[in-house]
């Protein structure tokens, strides 16, 4: 997780009962517990993170994302997560609507491509490979990748309303041209 823990969970109330979908090593739901007094469930399908967020003390489901989330009703949590993991579900509009749909508040956050320095590196003829998109092209995790005006007309397309959206930039907040001073892009989303 490249976004700093402290900027997600500043949008987490207090108290909140969290699903944390694509985990990884349970830091999040560890550090919203201890630090928020959330209680919730993470989803990984990696066995190996699985194993560390569960020594860490949090709920832990391995499940495959793509197979949806029909198995939470509607808004049987506060809020749901999606911490650098839009990227990696194929069905990518199914995903999101379902995170509005399990969730009272969905939050969201990726790379942003359209970082001045991913342009820089693709007007030289090559593609980028930063802290945030650490991979070559051809060992990525990532299926796809998201900018962060991108991501507005999917929150749009699939009924959506944008609570709050802002980028992140040196491991701080910041509203001012996130589309090109960014390195990640952090959306709030709720059901139309």
């Amino acid at each position: 997780m490249s976004t700093p823990l402290s900027v997600i969970a500043d949008l987490v109330p207090h108290g909140s009962r969290v699903l944390d979908l694509g985990c990884g090593d349970g830091r999040m739901l560890a550090h919203l517990r201890d630090t928020r007094g959330c209680t919730g469930l993470g989803v990984e399908i990696d066995p190996e993170k699985l194993i560390a967020a569960a020594e860490k003390g949090v709920d832990v489901l391995q499940y495959d994302l793509e197979q949806g989330l029909s198995m939470f009703g509607d808004a049987s949590f506060d809020v749901v997560l999606q911490i650098d993991s839009l990227p990696n579900i194929r069905h990518t509009e199914n995903a999101l609507r379902e995170t509005a749909r399990v969730g009272r508040l969905g939050i969201l956050s990726f790379a942003n491509f359209a970082h001045w320095s991913i342009r820089l590196q693709i007007l030289t003829g090559r593609l980028p490979v930063t802290p945030e998109l650490p991979y070559e092209w051809y060992n990525t995790p990532n299926l796809r990748v998201a900018t962060y005006a991108d991501f507005e007309r999917l929150a749009a397309h699939c009924g959506l309303r944008v609570r709050e959206a802002f980028g992140v930039r040196n491991g701080r907040r910041t509203s001012f041209a996130p589309g090109l001073l960014a390195t990640e892009a952090v959306f709030c989303v709720q059901r139309g």
